[in-house]
């Protein structure tokens, strides 16, 4: 069983970085692929980026390519999410998810675990 936890949402201006944090328990942390989604108002449910359970191997979205970067600290048992540059479009909320599985993937109903969400707001 994981529980998570995000944190670090909040209003920036266009062109501003946030770092989001997803903090988990469980002593098999490590073992996760961990992933971030994003949901705006009125829309879907989106893959945003997603990290294998060694933190080798990294995907996002190609909207956040070169903006978004995930990253993962398995002994701090938490998942990043560092954004930059960001843009009214990445208004939404933010979800960090988990899944037993060695390999990232972008399908939502693939995740067992879910987080609260944190609300990402960009706009000047």
């Amino acid at each position: 069983q994981v529980q998570l936890v995000e944190s670090g949402g909040g209003l920036v201006q266009p062109g501003g970085s946030l770092r989001l944090s997803c903090a988990a328990s469980g002593r098999t942390f490590s073992s996760y692929t961990m992933c971030w989604f994003r949901q705006a108002p009125g829309k879907e449910r989106e893959f945003v980026a997603a990290i294998n359970w060694r933190g080798g191997s990294t995907y996002a979205a190609d909207s956040v390519k070169g903006r978004f970067t995930i990253s993962r600290d398995n002994a701090k048992i938490t998942a990043y999410l560092q954004m930059n540059s960001l843009k009214p479009e990445d208004t939404a909320v933010y979800y960090c998810a988990a899944r037993p599985n060695p390999y990232g993937s972008s399908r939502t109903y693939e995740y067992n675990y879910w987080g609260q969400g944190t609300q990402v707001t960009v706009s000047s």
